[in-house]
């Protein structure tokens, strides 16, 4: 009888030790890069050449006098926001409601939706402003915030192909912060 118990014993043990080495599944958690949608319109962005005159100023140093020289480029577009269904997962334990307490955008020159990074001291240029937003507050999910922008640019390659990040900053109502970024093109 004690031969049969130690069989059961060990094979209990042997299963139990299966099941706690088995690895886990990837698929099996949500992040919170999954629990938020993101989105502009249009998509691609289209950008024009009227700027309005706008410019940026150029350092030049060594006792040389500043430039101002005029943006090339200029958009307008909104982007949607919002928690989807995933941000209810048990994994990621947000408490609504959440708050936007950020966004920023970055243009980068691209080839083919493909950020291009300038050669030598060049840098693109940029400048946005935020027109209007519908709110900061999503009380739960599928409930979308929607921004909108208006961006002037110039590029090292003199075209108006870019790329455009958008970061977006969220604190839950236990003060749990993540963020949330997503890569718009601009057309050739």
């Amino acid at each position: 009888m004690t031969r049969g118990l130690a069989r059961v014993v060990v094979l209990l043990a042997a299963v139990a030790a299966a099941n706690c080495q088995k690895p886990t599944d990837p698929s099996d958690s949500v992040t919170y890069d999954e629990a938020v949608d993101l989105t502009a319109n249009p998509n691609p962005i289209s950008a024009d050449t009227d700027t309005g005159g706008k410019t940026y100023r150029v350092v030049r140093g060594n006792n040389q006098p500043d430039e101002f020289l005029p943006y090339d480029w200029h958009m307008v577009f909104s982007a949607s926001i919002q928690l989807n269904n995933n941000a209810t997962d048990d994994n990621l334990n947000i408490d609504f409601p959440v708050r936007i307490t950020a966004t920023t955008l970055t243009v980068k020159q691209a080839s083919g939706g493909i950020v291009t990074p300038p050669t030598g001291s060049d840098s693109e240029k940029y400048e946005f402003i935020t027109l209007n937003a519908t709110g900061n507050t999503m009380a739960g999910t599928n409930q979308p915030v929607s921004l909108s922008y208006e961006v002037w640019y110039d590029l090292p390659s003199l075209r108006k192909e870019a790329v455009v990040t958008m970061a977006v900053s969220f604190v839950d109502n236990d003060g749990t912060a993540f963020q949330k970024t997503a890569d718009f093109r601009v057309a050739p």
